[in-house]
């Protein structure tokens, strides 16, 4: 019998705040945690905004964390969060039973750039022994592991801004096979570093500063969007059977209940309403829910032309008329585009949103697009709102699309 999933824990890092508190009443009011990447990350003005979390990290870093990347560094304090929130100790639980499911993009990025630097710039004749070690994209995944000797599976997901949510419905899955009774699951990202930046400024994917500053760059939704804008961060969930988080006498802020994957196929950065629908309704399928059931969404939402007209159009496609019923946001507007990490983080703001049955806000949306016309929460979130069920979308470079639903407990 296929074993039911709750989530007992969450944790965040993020430019909007780190610890779930801070973070979800920042969204809630609307206030954006992008600000100009500073002039020192590169030898050039980067004449680029980012989510860049300002906030010293070394109050709130595990020791184990020390010497490691930033995105180990975001991912433990992440999930030394988590872990507390759920109650789960060492020797509170067994470690055998215990996995770590994490997703991210681009990695150790920062330890990368500083590394070309070394080579290419100063002719350094030998690099840091520990560079690979914080370079590997399965880095923050060993760490958890090592920190808290959870030997359960370890496995780490990279599929562009789909990864964590990738990570998260393959948790779910493993709990429901009864290969586990807790994970750890979700992402981190890290690549606000020159070399990373310059890339993605290479796409002209990035959005440009605004007349009202650089906290409003991000639009999703908005007829005047001019792209995404980066961010770092990392969301942590604890994943476990009912049963167990029962056993045990956990809260539950919520079930997991839906998991839809898809591909486009179509092309690499395009995304596609049709891969999008089947994800969709994939998820709605997997969770046994009638589309009306869904009273929330995180949108995927990077304010790009394209991709929120793909959205808002699959979005139609698989909910009809109870599309224009929905609430709809984007908190990337104030976290930005956090992309390994995106999934994970998003999952946190819908489970809050659940468990708080409040609805967080698009920022900045001041002019609609007439090709966006659904019900984006302008602003400020709404309290107060009946929810019973929400899903959260990822939808990555690459054409892989992941969606995830989550209902309260019944």
């Amino acid at each position: 019998m296929t074993r039911r999933v709750v989530v007992t824990g969450l944790g965040v890092a993020s430019a909007c705040g780190i610890g779930c508190e801070p973070f979800f009443a920042n969204l809630m009011a609307g206030r954006s945690g992008i600000s100009r990447l500073p002039v020192e990350m590169g030898p050039h003005p980067m004449q680029c905004v980012a989510a860049r979390i300002t906030e010293e990290l070394a109050p709130h870093c595990p020791k184990e964390a020390t010497g490691t990347d930033r995105v180990t560094q975001l991912a433990m304090i992440a999930a030394q969060q988590a872990l507390g929130d759920a109650g789960i100790e060492p020797g509170s639980v067994d470690p055998l039973r215990v996995a770590v499911y994490l997703g991210t993009g681009m990695g150790g990025a920062t330890t990368l750039d500083e590394s070309y630097k070394e080579v290419y710039e100063k002719k350094a004749a030998r690099l840091k022994p520990t560079t690979v070690l914080r370079v590997m994209n399965n880095a923050p995944t060993a760490h958890i592991s090592l920190a808290w000797g959870f030997k359960g599976p370890t496995l780490t997901y990279s599929v562009a801004c789909a990864s964590s949510a990738v990570a998260i419905g393959e948790g779910m899955r493993l709990i429901q096979h009864g290969q586990a009774d807790v994970v750890v699951a979700g992402g981190s990202e890290a690549l606000l570093a020159y070399g990373i930046v310059k890339a993605w400024q290479a796409l002209h994917t990035l959005a440009l500063e605004p007349p009202e500053g650089p906290q409003a760059a991000s639009r999703p939704f908005a007829k005047d969007r001019t792209g995404l804008v980066l961010g770092e961060g990392a969301g942590i969930l604890i994943l476990e059977s009912l049963e167990h988080a029962r056993g045990r006498g956990a809260k539950i802020y919520g079930e997991m209940v839906g998991y839809g994957l898809s591909s486009d196929a179509a092309h690499i950065t395009k995304p596609s309403a049709e891969g999008q629908v089947r994800a969709i309704r994939g998820a709605l399928e997997d969770a046994g829910l009638a589309p009306e059931a869904i009273g929330y969404i995180n949108a995927h939402g990077t304010a790009t032309q394209v991709g929120d007209e793909a959205e808002t159009a699959a979005i139609k496609e698989v909910f009809g008329a109870h599309a224009y019923r929905l609430a709809v946001s984007s908190t990337k507007s104030m976290h930005g585009h956090t992309l390994g990490a995106a999934g994970a983080l998003e999952m946190v703001v819908t489970l809050l949103a659940l468990a708080r049955q409040a609805v967080p806000p698009t920022a900045h949306l001041f002019l609609p697009d007439p090709a966006c016309d659904l019900d984006y929460v302008p602003h400020v979130g709404r309290s107060n709102v009946p929810l019973e069920a929400v899903m959260s979308n990822s939808f990555a470079f690459g054409g892989t699309n992941a969606v995830l639903v989550a209902r309260r407990l019944d």
